[in-house]
């Protein structure tokens, strides 16, 4: 559906991203991550066809977006960041009026005003003023002025920045519900939310695109075939530290003290030889309460793969 090939951007000398390639299928919700200064919000500047990539090309459906120009940008909906809110019009006012501005007639934009409202769970504050209403709310207006257009391809700059734990679950639903219409790409520094809501991950370091894949695609890249375990054990530090000195394949660990001679262990291996990590422990006098692997350890996978790039 979206094909990027040699993608390439700079600001006078200065490159801020280089050779970026990737695909996208229909409907599928991809995140971008990458620290301050890889390159994120450059490239999706480009994407939504804000800037105009010095070198390669970025095709939806197979039309290249600059030469297409205003037909191309046409099927993309783009939130900023910070969403550019009309704070005095209510929130049906608003949607409409970017529906107008996207060049539907008004019976086009009454016909799909109420659905757009619904998948952005705007329905029951759709009368109140923008101004009036929550951060969370606002980034919800954000969203469904970026798709009262129909796009084929929705950006979301950092949909997820600033709300509290009970939005941030509403959002991951609407974010779902987006993707049942069009495709879904994602940039967050909120690394819990991207594997929680994001089909594939694009990792970028240094203006460049250094891994992509799923989570478990990326874990393994980044560990080979090793493993991240926790541990809840019973034993002293000196035996602690000695069974995970001896125990073969140990990359690192650590322990924290969690009361009563119990010691929480995050280990992790170089080679899934946990039975090897069992004996080394109960040799050492170490009592083991409990043990599990490590499903989601985005935020390890992340550095791992991005360690010693320039950003």
């Amino acid at each position: 559906m979206i094909t990027v090939e040699g993608l390439t951007h700079y600001y006078g000398e200065r490159r801020a991203i280089e050779d970026i390639r990737f695909q996208i299928s229909e409907h599928e919700i991809v995140g971008f991550l990458g620290l301050n200064g890889a390159g994120k919000s450059t490239t999706l500047r480009v994407l939504a066809g804000l800037l105009v990539p010095s070198a390669g090309s970025v095709t939806i459906d197979g039309v290249d977006l600059v030469s297409a120009g205003a037909t191309s940008r046409a099927s993309i909906g783009y939130l900023p960041e910070d969403p550019p809110l009309y704070r005095e019009m209510t929130v049906r006012e608003f949607v409409a009026y970017c529906g107008e501005l996207k060049g539907l007639d008004a019976r086009t934009v009454e016909s799909r005003l109420d659905g757009v409202l619904k998948i952005a769970q705007l329905t029951h504050v759709q009368h109140r003023v923008i101004q009036e209403l929550s951060h969370g709310y606002r980034k919800r207006c954000g969203i469904a002025q970026a798709i009262i257009h129909k796009p084929k391809l929705v950006i979301l700059d950092e949909p997820i920045s600033g709300l509290d734990p009970r939005q941030i679950v509403e959002m991951r639903q609407v974010i779902r519900d987006l993707a049942k219409d069009c495709t879904v790409l994602i940039s967050s520094h909120i690394l819990g939310e991207i594997s929680e809501t994001c089909d594939r991950i694009l990792v970028l370091a240094g203006g460049k695109i250094v891994a992509q894949g799923t989570e478990a695609e990326l874990a393994a890249r980044a560990g080979g075939d090793g493993a991240r375990l926790t541990l809840i054990v019973r034993g002293t530090e000196a035996g602690i530290d000695a069974a995970l000195t001896s125990a073969p394949g140990v990359l690192r660990y650590d322990r924290h003290e969690e009361g009563a001679g119990l010691w929480r262990l995050h280990v992790s291996l170089t080679t899934d030889d946990r039975e090897a990590l069992v004996t080394a422990l109960v040799k050492a006098g170490v009592g083991i309460r409990k043990m599990v692997e490590d499903e989601s350890e985005l935020e390890q996978i992340f550095l791992g793969l991005t360690q010693g790039a320039s950003a």
